[in-house]
Protein backbone atom coordinates (compact mmCIF):
# COMPACT_ATOMS: atom_id res chain seq x y z
CA UNK A 1 0.00 0.00 0.00
CA UNK A 2 1.74 3.62 -0.63
CA UNK A 3 0.75 7.36 0.97
CA UNK A 4 -2.47 8.56 0.51
CA UNK A 5 -2.29 12.23 -0.44
CA UNK A 6 -3.79 14.72 1.52
CA UNK A 7 -4.98 17.95 1.15
CA UNK A 8 -3.11 18.21 4.46
CA UNK A 9 0.23 18.84 3.29
CA UNK A 10 2.32 18.18 6.89
CA UNK A 11 0.41 14.63 6.45
CA UNK A 12 2.22 13.90 3.30
CA UNK A 13 5.87 14.02 4.60
CA UNK A 14 7.44 10.10 5.65
CA UNK A 15 8.31 10.67 8.71
CA UNK A 16 4.65 11.63 10.15
CA UNK A 17 2.94 8.98 12.27
CA UNK A 18 -0.77 10.82 10.95
CA UNK A 19 -0.68 10.68 7.12
CA UNK A 20 -4.34 9.55 5.51
CA UNK A 21 -3.56 6.18 5.64
CA UNK A 22 -4.12 6.94 9.53
CA UNK A 23 -6.47 8.56 11.03
CA UNK A 24 -6.28 7.48 14.07
CA UNK A 25 -8.95 8.69 17.04
CA UNK A 26 -8.72 10.63 20.15
CA UNK A 27 -10.32 13.01 22.81
CA UNK A 28 -9.08 16.49 23.01
CA UNK A 29 -9.70 19.87 24.35
CA UNK A 30 -7.91 23.30 23.64
CA UNK A 31 -7.72 26.09 26.54
CA UNK A 32 -11.79 27.28 27.29
CA UNK A 33 -13.29 24.33 25.91
CA UNK A 34 -14.88 20.90 26.52
CA UNK A 35 -12.74 17.51 25.27
CA UNK A 36 -14.73 16.04 21.74
CA UNK A 37 -13.71 14.03 19.74
CA UNK A 38 -10.51 14.17 17.18
CA UNK A 39 -8.45 12.90 14.28
CA UNK A 40 -5.32 13.92 13.04
CA UNK A 41 -3.18 14.32 9.87
CA UNK A 42 0.59 15.59 9.90
CA UNK A 43 0.66 18.66 12.57
CA UNK A 44 -3.24 19.08 12.70
CA UNK A 45 -5.84 18.22 15.01
CA UNK A 46 -9.13 17.97 13.04
CA UNK A 47 -12.28 18.78 15.19
CA UNK A 48 -14.62 15.93 14.55
CA UNK A 49 -17.66 17.98 16.45
CA UNK A 50 -17.27 20.88 13.85
CA UNK A 51 -17.62 18.86 10.79
CA UNK A 52 -20.22 16.38 12.53
CA UNK A 53 -21.82 19.57 13.75
CA UNK A 54 -23.41 20.43 10.09
CA UNK A 55 -23.26 16.71 8.41
CA UNK A 56 -19.68 17.02 6.76
CA UNK A 57 -19.30 13.53 8.67
CA UNK A 58 -21.56 11.52 9.96
CA UNK A 59 -21.78 8.11 12.10
CA UNK A 60 -25.54 7.56 12.34
CA UNK A 61 -26.00 9.39 15.65
CA UNK A 62 -24.29 12.69 17.11
CA UNK A 63 -21.37 11.42 19.07
CA UNK A 64 -17.93 13.40 18.35
CA UNK A 65 -18.95 16.28 20.76
CA UNK A 66 -18.84 13.42 23.68
CA UNK A 67 -15.52 13.68 25.69
CA UNK A 68 -15.18 9.95 25.23
CA UNK A 69 -14.60 7.93 22.11
CA UNK A 70 -17.18 4.87 23.69
CA UNK A 71 -20.55 6.57 22.25
CA UNK A 72 -18.87 6.44 18.31
CA UNK A 73 -17.79 2.86 19.49
CA UNK A 74 -20.89 1.87 20.13
CA UNK A 75 -21.81 2.92 16.34
CA UNK A 76 -20.44 -0.71 15.59
CA UNK A 77 -18.58 -1.81 12.59
CA UNK A 78 -20.12 0.11 9.70
CA UNK A 79 -20.53 3.81 11.51
CA UNK A 80 -16.90 2.98 11.62
CA UNK A 81 -15.94 2.14 8.03
CA UNK A 82 -18.48 4.66 6.98
CA UNK A 83 -16.95 7.67 8.90
CA UNK A 84 -13.32 6.71 8.09
CA UNK A 85 -14.29 6.57 4.36
CA UNK A 86 -15.56 10.19 5.05
CA UNK A 87 -12.78 11.89 6.44
CA UNK A 88 -10.41 10.14 3.82
CA UNK A 89 -12.69 11.72 0.83
CA UNK A 90 -12.77 15.07 3.14
CA UNK A 91 -9.30 15.57 3.33
CA UNK A 92 -8.05 13.88 0.00
CA UNK A 93 -5.63 16.29 -2.14
CA UNK A 94 -8.09 17.99 -3.78
CA UNK A 95 -10.74 17.59 -1.86
CA UNK A 96 -13.16 20.53 -2.37
CA UNK A 97 -15.51 20.73 0.33
CA UNK A 98 -13.76 23.41 2.72
CA UNK A 99 -12.17 22.01 5.95
CA UNK A 100 -10.49 24.88 7.39
CA UNK A 101 -12.64 25.71 10.46
CA UNK A 102 -11.73 22.03 11.72
CA UNK A 103 -8.46 22.51 11.95
CA UNK A 104 -6.15 23.43 14.79
CA UNK A 105 -2.16 23.21 15.41
CA UNK A 106 -1.29 19.80 17.46
CA UNK A 107 1.06 21.39 19.78
CA UNK A 108 -1.85 23.59 21.18
CA UNK A 109 -4.60 20.29 22.03
CA UNK A 110 -4.66 18.59 25.02
CA UNK A 111 -4.82 15.28 24.90
CA UNK A 112 -7.45 13.46 27.19
CA UNK A 113 -7.98 9.34 27.88
CA UNK A 114 -9.60 8.78 24.54
CA UNK A 115 -11.89 6.40 26.00
CA UNK A 116 -13.81 5.11 29.38
CA UNK A 117 -11.56 2.09 30.34
CA UNK A 118 -14.83 -0.81 31.39
CA UNK A 119 -12.58 -3.66 32.40
CA UNK A 120 -8.85 -4.10 31.81
CA UNK A 121 -7.28 -7.22 31.16
CA UNK A 122 -3.34 -7.70 30.24
CA UNK A 123 -2.30 -11.25 29.18
CA UNK A 124 1.36 -12.39 29.13
CA UNK A 125 1.53 -13.47 25.17
CA UNK A 126 5.27 -13.16 24.31
CA UNK A 127 7.08 -16.42 24.37
CA UNK A 128 10.52 -14.75 24.48
CA UNK A 129 9.06 -12.65 27.47
CA UNK A 130 7.55 -15.56 29.12
CA UNK A 131 10.98 -17.70 29.07
CA UNK A 132 13.05 -14.35 29.77
CA UNK A 133 11.18 -14.57 33.42
CA UNK A 134 10.75 -17.91 33.90
CA UNK A 135 14.19 -18.80 33.68
CA UNK A 136 15.17 -16.15 36.03
CA UNK A 137 12.86 -17.25 38.47
CA UNK A 138 12.38 -21.14 37.77
CA UNK A 139 15.27 -21.72 35.56
CA UNK A 140 16.01 -22.94 32.13
CA UNK A 141 14.14 -26.25 32.35
CA UNK A 142 11.05 -25.15 34.22
CA UNK A 143 10.44 -21.24 32.31
CA UNK A 144 7.54 -22.03 30.59
CA UNK A 145 4.20 -22.79 33.08
CA UNK A 146 2.53 -26.16 31.60
CA UNK A 147 -0.27 -24.33 30.60
CA UNK A 148 1.40 -21.80 28.69
CA UNK A 149 1.33 -23.49 24.69
CA UNK A 150 -2.18 -24.32 25.17
CA UNK A 151 -3.68 -21.23 26.67
CA UNK A 152 -3.73 -16.96 26.69
CA UNK A 153 -2.50 -16.48 30.16
CA UNK A 154 -3.76 -13.38 31.68
CA UNK A 155 -5.01 -11.38 34.72
CA UNK A 156 -7.65 -9.01 35.86
CA UNK A 157 -6.32 -5.23 36.37
CA UNK A 158 -7.62 -2.09 37.43
CA UNK A 159 -9.05 -0.30 35.03
CA UNK A 160 -9.38 2.65 37.74
CA UNK A 161 -5.59 2.95 37.20
CA UNK A 162 -5.44 3.79 33.51
CA UNK A 163 -4.31 7.04 32.22
CA UNK A 164 -3.47 8.99 29.27
CA UNK A 165 0.11 9.89 27.67
CA UNK A 166 1.84 12.18 29.86
CA UNK A 167 0.55 11.72 33.03
CA UNK A 168 2.69 11.82 35.82
CA UNK A 169 3.06 8.14 37.70
CA UNK A 170 3.98 7.99 41.51
CA UNK A 171 6.33 5.46 42.68
CA UNK A 172 4.05 2.64 44.70
CA UNK A 173 4.18 1.58 48.58
CA UNK A 174 4.12 -1.39 49.53
CA UNK A 175 5.33 -4.93 51.30
CA UNK A 176 8.30 -6.05 49.52
CA UNK A 177 10.91 -9.00 50.80
CA UNK A 178 14.13 -9.37 49.36
CA UNK A 179 15.69 -13.34 49.17
CA UNK A 180 17.90 -12.71 51.91
CA UNK A 181 15.31 -11.33 54.19
CA UNK A 182 13.80 -12.67 56.88
CA UNK A 183 10.57 -10.85 57.51
CA UNK A 184 8.79 -8.12 54.68
CA UNK A 185 9.40 -4.50 55.03
CA UNK A 186 7.27 -1.46 53.67
CA UNK A 187 8.30 1.53 51.50
CA UNK A 188 8.76 2.83 48.43
CA UNK A 189 9.21 0.14 45.71
CA UNK A 190 12.85 -0.05 45.01
CA UNK A 191 12.28 -2.27 41.37
CA UNK A 192 10.37 -0.12 39.62
CA UNK A 193 9.87 -1.20 35.67
CA UNK A 194 7.95 -0.90 32.40
CA UNK A 195 6.31 -3.75 30.06
CA UNK A 196 6.26 -2.17 26.48
CA UNK A 197 2.85 -3.46 25.08
CA UNK A 198 0.17 -3.37 22.97
CA UNK A 199 -3.69 -2.92 24.40
CA UNK A 200 -6.40 -3.90 21.92
CA UNK A 201 -9.92 -2.15 22.30
CA UNK A 202 -13.01 -3.91 22.59
CA UNK A 203 -15.93 -1.71 20.44
CA UNK A 204 -18.54 -4.07 20.18
CA UNK A 205 -20.10 -5.93 23.59
CA UNK A 206 -20.85 -9.16 24.21
CA UNK A 207 -23.11 -10.86 26.55
CA UNK A 208 -22.77 -12.80 29.21
CA UNK A 209 -22.62 -16.49 28.94
CA UNK A 210 -22.00 -16.28 24.77
CA UNK A 211 -18.64 -17.26 23.89
CA UNK A 212 -17.37 -15.77 20.00
CA UNK A 213 -15.33 -17.44 17.51
CA UNK A 214 -11.45 -15.72 17.33
CA UNK A 215 -12.87 -14.66 13.53
CA UNK A 216 -15.67 -13.03 15.42
CA UNK A 217 -13.84 -11.41 18.22
CA UNK A 218 -11.68 -9.94 15.60
CA UNK A 219 -14.62 -8.16 14.25
CA UNK A 220 -15.28 -6.71 17.92
CA UNK A 221 -12.00 -4.85 18.47
CA UNK A 222 -11.83 -1.47 17.48
CA UNK A 223 -8.46 -0.48 17.03
CA UNK A 224 -5.16 -0.16 19.36
CA UNK A 225 -2.94 1.65 21.65
CA UNK A 226 0.36 1.67 22.94
CA UNK A 227 0.19 0.78 26.62
CA UNK A 228 2.92 0.66 29.55
CA UNK A 229 1.96 -1.68 32.16
CA UNK A 230 4.10 0.01 34.52
CA UNK A 231 5.56 -2.65 37.37
CA UNK A 232 7.05 -3.28 40.65
CA UNK A 233 8.61 -6.12 40.33
CA UNK A 234 9.74 -6.51 44.06
CA UNK A 235 6.45 -6.00 45.30
CA UNK A 236 4.80 -8.06 42.72
CA UNK A 237 7.53 -10.88 43.41
CA UNK A 238 6.26 -10.78 46.92
CA UNK A 239 2.59 -10.92 46.53
CA UNK A 240 2.44 -12.93 43.15
CA UNK A 241 1.90 -16.82 44.44
CA UNK A 242 -0.53 -17.95 44.75
CA UNK A 243 -2.70 -15.23 43.03
CA UNK A 244 -0.63 -13.70 40.85
CA UNK A 245 -0.42 -9.73 40.06
CA UNK A 246 -2.61 -7.10 42.34
CA UNK A 247 -0.96 -4.28 44.39
CA UNK A 248 2.23 -4.80 42.40
CA UNK A 249 0.46 -3.86 38.71
CA UNK A 250 -2.26 -1.42 40.44
CA UNK A 251 -0.66 1.94 40.54
CA UNK A 252 -0.65 2.94 37.13
CA UNK A 253 -1.17 1.86 32.97
CA UNK A 254 -0.17 4.57 30.74
CA UNK A 255 -2.00 4.48 27.22
CA UNK A 256 -1.10 7.01 24.54
CA UNK A 257 -3.90 9.40 23.45
CA UNK A 258 -4.38 8.12 20.07
CA UNK A 259 -6.66 5.13 19.00
CA UNK A 260 -5.40 3.23 15.70
CA UNK A 261 -8.16 1.64 13.64
CA UNK A 262 -7.96 -2.08 13.35
CA UNK A 263 -8.71 -0.24 9.37
CA UNK A 264 -5.81 1.05 9.20
CA UNK A 265 -3.40 -1.45 10.27
CA UNK A 266 -5.18 -3.95 8.17
CA UNK A 267 -2.18 -3.44 5.30
CA UNK A 268 0.42 -4.79 8.05
CA UNK A 269 -0.77 -7.92 9.51
CA UNK A 270 1.23 -10.63 9.49
CA UNK A 271 0.79 -14.40 11.12
CA UNK A 272 1.10 -15.70 14.45
CA UNK A 273 4.23 -17.68 14.45
CA UNK A 274 4.10 -21.53 14.16
CA UNK A 275 2.27 -23.35 16.67
CA UNK A 276 4.98 -25.72 19.01
CA UNK A 277 1.88 -27.36 20.70
CA UNK A 278 -1.87 -27.93 18.74
CA UNK A 279 -4.31 -25.27 20.36
CA UNK A 280 -7.94 -26.52 21.24
CA UNK A 281 -10.44 -25.44 18.30
CA UNK A 282 -12.19 -22.64 19.73
CA UNK A 283 -8.31 -20.92 19.47
CA UNK A 284 -8.37 -20.98 15.61
CA UNK A 285 -8.01 -18.10 14.15
CA UNK A 286 -8.44 -17.41 9.79
CA UNK A 287 -6.45 -14.16 9.33
CA UNK A 288 -3.24 -13.61 10.05
CA UNK A 289 -3.43 -12.74 13.69
CA UNK A 290 -0.53 -9.70 14.28
CA UNK A 291 0.56 -6.76 12.85
CA UNK A 292 4.18 -5.59 11.45
CA UNK A 293 4.62 -2.68 13.89
CA UNK A 294 8.12 -1.63 14.86
CA UNK A 295 8.04 -0.51 18.76
CA UNK A 296 10.67 1.39 20.80
CA UNK A 297 11.44 2.22 24.07
CA UNK A 298 13.47 5.60 25.37
CA UNK A 299 14.53 6.65 29.01
CA UNK A 300 15.43 10.06 29.48
CA UNK A 301 16.80 10.73 33.37
CA UNK A 302 15.62 13.91 34.93
CA UNK A 303 17.93 16.54 33.99
CA UNK A 304 19.44 14.70 30.64
CA UNK A 305 18.67 16.76 27.41
CA UNK A 306 18.15 13.82 25.44
CA UNK A 307 16.37 10.03 26.20
CA UNK A 308 18.50 6.73 25.56
CA UNK A 309 16.70 4.42 23.49
CA UNK A 310 17.08 0.91 25.88
CA UNK A 311 15.14 -1.06 23.37
CA UNK A 312 13.46 -1.51 19.49
CA UNK A 313 10.84 -4.95 18.96
CA UNK A 314 7.96 -5.81 16.75
CA UNK A 315 4.12 -6.44 17.66
CA UNK A 316 4.67 -9.68 15.73
CA UNK A 317 7.02 -11.02 18.49
CA UNK A 318 3.60 -12.66 20.30
CA UNK A 319 2.73 -15.60 20.25
CA UNK A 320 -1.09 -14.97 20.85
CA UNK A 321 -2.88 -12.40 18.92
CA UNK A 322 -5.29 -10.02 20.56
CA UNK A 323 -8.45 -11.98 18.80
CA UNK A 324 -7.24 -15.38 20.37
CA UNK A 325 -6.88 -13.34 23.79
CA UNK A 326 -10.99 -12.00 23.61
CA UNK A 327 -12.26 -15.64 22.26
CA UNK A 328 -10.47 -16.92 25.18
CA UNK A 329 -11.56 -14.08 27.59
CA UNK A 330 -15.23 -14.90 26.31
CA UNK A 331 -15.13 -18.75 26.14
CA UNK A 332 -16.38 -19.23 29.74
CA UNK A 333 -19.11 -17.13 29.60
CA UNK A 334 -17.73 -13.28 30.33
CA UNK A 335 -19.37 -10.88 28.82
CA UNK A 336 -17.33 -7.99 26.89
CA UNK A 337 -18.27 -4.58 27.27
CA UNK A 338 -17.55 -1.64 25.01
CA UNK A 339 -14.36 0.04 26.39
CA UNK A 340 -12.79 -3.18 27.62
CA UNK A 341 -8.60 -2.69 27.21
CA UNK A 342 -6.77 -5.87 26.57
CA UNK A 343 -3.27 -5.65 26.99
CA UNK A 344 -0.87 -7.89 24.91
CA UNK A 345 1.68 -8.84 27.50
CA UNK A 346 5.20 -7.70 27.28
CA UNK A 347 6.89 -7.57 23.67
CA UNK A 348 10.54 -9.24 23.81
CA UNK A 349 12.26 -10.61 20.78
CA UNK A 350 15.14 -12.92 20.55
CA UNK A 351 18.41 -10.35 21.34
CA UNK A 352 18.65 -8.54 24.48
CA UNK A 353 17.79 -5.16 22.85
CA UNK A 354 14.50 -6.42 21.41
CA UNK A 355 13.54 -7.14 25.36
CA UNK A 356 10.40 -4.93 26.23
CA UNK A 357 10.95 -4.31 30.29
CA UNK A 358 13.81 -3.62 32.29
CA UNK A 359 13.68 -6.69 34.36
CA UNK A 360 14.72 -8.64 31.07
CA UNK A 361 17.10 -5.85 29.70
CA UNK A 362 18.93 -5.92 33.34
CA UNK A 363 18.61 -9.39 33.90
CA UNK A 364 16.98 -9.43 37.32
CA UNK A 365 19.27 -6.20 38.16
CA UNK A 366 22.30 -8.43 37.74
CA UNK A 367 23.51 -6.21 34.07
CA UNK A 368 22.83 -2.92 34.34
CA UNK A 369 22.21 -1.18 31.30
CA UNK A 370 24.66 1.74 30.44
CA UNK A 371 22.55 5.06 28.96
CA UNK A 372 23.80 7.64 27.02
CA UNK A 373 24.09 9.76 29.73
CA UNK A 374 26.74 7.50 30.80
CA UNK A 375 24.46 6.79 33.59
CA UNK A 376 23.69 2.82 34.48
CA UNK A 377 20.23 1.49 35.34
CA UNK A 378 18.46 -1.67 36.82
CA UNK A 379 15.46 -0.45 37.15
CA UNK A 380 13.29 3.33 37.05
CA UNK A 381 14.93 6.05 39.65
CA UNK A 382 12.49 9.22 40.38
CA UNK A 383 12.44 11.69 37.11
CA UNK A 384 13.02 9.47 34.60
CA UNK A 385 10.65 9.52 31.89
CA UNK A 386 9.78 6.79 29.59
CA UNK A 387 8.44 6.93 26.50
CA UNK A 388 7.39 4.34 24.17
CA UNK A 389 6.63 4.59 20.21
CA UNK A 390 5.08 2.58 17.65
CA UNK A 391 4.35 2.32 13.68
CA UNK A 392 3.41 0.16 11.36
CA UNK A 393 6.13 1.16 7.84
CA UNK A 394 4.46 1.20 4.35
CA UNK A 395 6.12 2.23 1.67
CA UNK A 396 7.03 5.85 1.60
CA UNK A 397 4.17 6.34 5.11
CA UNK A 398 4.15 5.61 8.44
CA UNK A 399 0.77 4.56 10.26
CA UNK A 400 1.84 5.23 13.65
CA UNK A 401 0.61 5.98 17.73
CA UNK A 402 2.45 9.09 18.38
CA UNK A 403 4.27 8.57 22.16
CA UNK A 404 3.29 6.60 25.42
CA UNK A 405 5.61 8.78 27.74
CA UNK A 406 5.16 8.76 31.80
CA UNK A 407 7.68 10.11 34.38
CA UNK A 408 8.19 7.97 38.35
CA UNK A 409 7.52 10.46 40.72
CA UNK A 410 8.94 10.09 44.31
CA UNK A 411 6.15 7.96 46.97
CA UNK A 412 4.29 9.54 48.66
CA UNK A 413 4.81 9.18 52.74
CA UNK A 414 1.99 7.71 54.17
CA UNK A 415 1.00 8.02 57.74
CA UNK A 416 2.25 4.54 58.68
CA UNK A 417 6.03 5.59 57.75
CA UNK A 418 8.17 3.30 56.46
CA UNK A 419 10.10 0.37 57.32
Amino acid sequence: MTLLKSRVESANTPDTDFPLNNLPFGIFSTEGTAPRAATVLGDRIVDLAVLEADGRIDAGAPVFAAGELNPFMERGPAAWAAVRAQLQALFAEGAPTPVDDALSPLAIARMHLPFRVAEYTDFYASKRHAMNVGTMFRGAENALPPNWLHIPIGYNGRASSVVVSGTDILRPNGQRKGPDEEVPSFGPSRRMDIELEMGAIVGVPTPMGKPITVDEAEELIFGYVLLNDWSSRDIQAWEYAPLGPFQGKAFGTSISPWVVTRAALEPFRVPVPPREKPLLPYLDQTLPGLYDIALEVGLQPEGAAAETIVSRTNYRNLYYSAAQQLAHHAVGGCGMRVGDLLGSGTISGEEKGSFGSLLELSWGGKEPITLDTGETRSFIEDGDRLTLRGAALGEGFRVGFGACTGRILPAVPGPWGDA
